[in-house]
């Protein structure tokens, strides 16, 4: 789909042509906007929250923003959004869920006060004003698994390897990427957990190795991909067909390996958004709803080049939409 909304700004585009009402929650500024998240606790998360507080910056209309950090646990953060909306001090509500079913009846509760955007992770509810994702999960899975299907012979063995369960969008991506590979006739010999830990990591697949012959390797994320690029590399193996992400380290070990490989995004260019609607939102103006959909490219051999920058940290995500802000790229840990 070509998406809608200014060009070269895909944070602000949209696939989806229907608008939520927003002139209820017009009010006057300075605004307080607060922010639930689900953590800061992986480098996507890190390059993410980055793109969140500078976009803030951008923005005389937001008076006071207001971070409460879950650090991975559902508890803490149905807790840290009760304590938000007993403090009366939000106008807006934003909340990235740390699973989905879990927070559903918090995100209820807070519609109940204030307006709320969800964005990254689902909830069961319609109740937010909006609910701002890239395609999602299953485009990811596809893009990848298909590309595999592409670039290997019937019959070829694929190792899966995955993060954590229970998060939406990493289930939709597992799940449209096993159904691509089953109906090429590719034999999956495992799907395993990583926990996002490089040692982790490369000991499952330096395991699978040993067992027999890799041909390629599907990632529900990328942040462990050069680990386990690693491990065929340690061992004498040909680097397999390889689905990664769009971290500069697997970005620049795709390039000077000559792989065959690809980068699905789930950009954090995302993370600039629900700042943007926030502020809509509170001004009255309609915004893409009850679901804004954002543009999610994917990196491959034609476009690596352009997203390759080696003044950034390994575990920069390229498709950050950062690069036209003020202090890029000093916050998110460059060198200029």
């Amino acid at each position: 789909m070509a998406p809608m909304g200014p060009e070269g700004m895909p944070w602000e585009q949209y696939l989806v042509d229907e608008m939520a009402d927003t002139t209820e929650f017009a009010s006057e500024g300075p605004h307080t906007v607060c922010f639930s998240n689900a953590g800061v606790n992986n480098p996507w998360r890190v390059v993410g929250y980055t793109n969140m507080t500078e976009e803030v910056a951008l923005h005389e209309e937001i008076g006071e923003f207001i971070h409460v950090d879950a650090e991975g646990s559902d508890d803490k953060q149905i807790a840290d959004i009760a304590d938000l909306l007993a403090g009366g001090n939000c106008d807006i509500l934003i909340v990235s869920p740390n699973t989905t079913a879990a927070l559903t009846p918090a995100v209820e509760d807070a519609c109940e006060q204030l307006p709320v955007i969800v964005f990254d992770r689902g909830v069961e509810t319609d109740c937010p004003v909006t609910f701002i994702h890239p395609v999602g999960g299953y485009g990811f899975g596809i893009q990848g698994a298909q590309f595999i299907a592409d670039n290997v012979d019937e019959g070829a063995n694929v190792l899966m390897l995955r993060i954590l369960p229970g998060v939406d969008v990493l289930e939709t991506r597992y799940s449209a990427g096993r159904r691509i590979l089953d109906e090429a006739g590719l034999n999956v010999v495992g799907a395993e957990f990583t926990d996002g830990d490089n040692a982790n990591t490369k000991s499952i697949v330096e395991d699978y190795l040993q067992r027999g012959t890799i041909d390629a390797v599907w990632m529900d994320a990328g942040a462990t991909a050069v680990a386990a690029v690693e491990a065929f590399e340690d061992g004498g193996y040909d680097i397999p067909v390889f689905v990664g992400e769009d971290q500069q380290d697997f970005l620049q070990k795709w390039n000077d390996l000559d792989m065959t490989a690809i980068a699905p995004t789930y950009p954090t260019y995302q993370w600039r958004t629900p700042i943007i609607a926030a502020v809509r939102i509170l001004a009255g103006e309609p915004v893409p709803g009850p679901e804004w959909v954002l543009p999610q490219p994917a990196i491959t051999q034609e476009t690596l080049n352009n997203f390759i920058d080696a003044s950034m940290p390994p575990l920069h995500y390229a498709m950050c939409g950062c690069e036209e802000m003020p202090n890029y790229p000093q916050a998110w840990g460059g060198v200029q």
